[in-house]
């Protein structure tokens, strides 16, 4: 009579799912915005943080295309990281993000013409922004679509901020508006702060004030986080 005992066939065993906002994926939004930020911390983009803050609607604006061309680029590039041959990596990146920086050039004369009138030129050089191409070789060439969205997303927020808060300095103390509307009073009929004598600055809306309000801000970020100061 045989004894051999029969093992019973043991259940495939099944790899956790991560979650969909979990600790890293939570991290891939949150750092960009201060402790990673592409402007403050890896002087990325400084060119378009000078040229489009005079007006808040226009840095806007930027801030919206840059987060469409990056976290559909990145998506698009981390779907394909594993057809794209390594040699031709970078001609495949540019091609990817040309087209959708055309894509967003025609909707945005197609629904807001005159904003497009005054930042089509740079919308277009969106192309040649070093943080949309540092994403997509840095991070989605090497990682899953959903963490690659995360991660355009995270940045594009971290650079969306910094533009709306030197805009809206310049714009204010430069033009005495807000998105349009007046804050400081009416210049021509000598209300609020312009009863007072207040006038406003022309050189805050000259570019090189763009850099001394990104350098406030880089001053401010490192007084308050220790990690980010380099060390002598």
């Amino acid at each position: 009579m045989s004894t051999e005992v029969k093992e019973s066939p043991q259940a495939p065993v099944v790899a956790p799912r991560s979650p969909l906002f979990g600790k890293k994926e939570r991290k891939l939004i949150t750092d960009p915005l201060n402790d990673n930020n592409p402007i403050t911390v890896q002087v990325l983009g400084i060119c378009s943080a000078l040229a489009i803050t005079v007006k808040v609607q226009n840095a806007m604006v930027m801030a919206l295309s840059v987060l469409a061309v990056v976290v559909v680029g990145n998506m698009v590039i981390s779907a394909l990281r594993n057809l794209i041959p390594s040699r031709i990596r970078i001609i495949a990146q540019l091609v990817i993000a040309a087209g959708l920086v055309t894509l967003v050039d025609i909707v945005l004369k197609a629904y807001v013409y005159d904003v497009s009138k005054q930042v089509g030129v740079y919308v277009g050089l969106i192309i040649t922004n070093c943080i949309l191409m540092g994403r997509y070789e840095a991070f989605a060439m090497g990682n899953k679509v959903w963490p690659s969205a995360l991660d355009g997303l995270g940045n594009s927020l971290g650079y969306a901020w910094i533009l709306m808060a030197v805009a809206t300095v310049r714009e204010i103390f430069g033009s005495g508006t807000w998105f349009g509307m007046p804050i400081l009073g009416d210049a021509k009929a000598g209300t609020g702060l312009y009863a007072l004598g207040y006038m406003n600055n022309n050189l805050i809306i000259l570019p090189p004030f763009a850099l001394v309000c990104v350098g406030i801000i880089i001053w401010v970020q490192r007084s308050r986080n220790t990690k980010l100061v380099e060390a002598a």
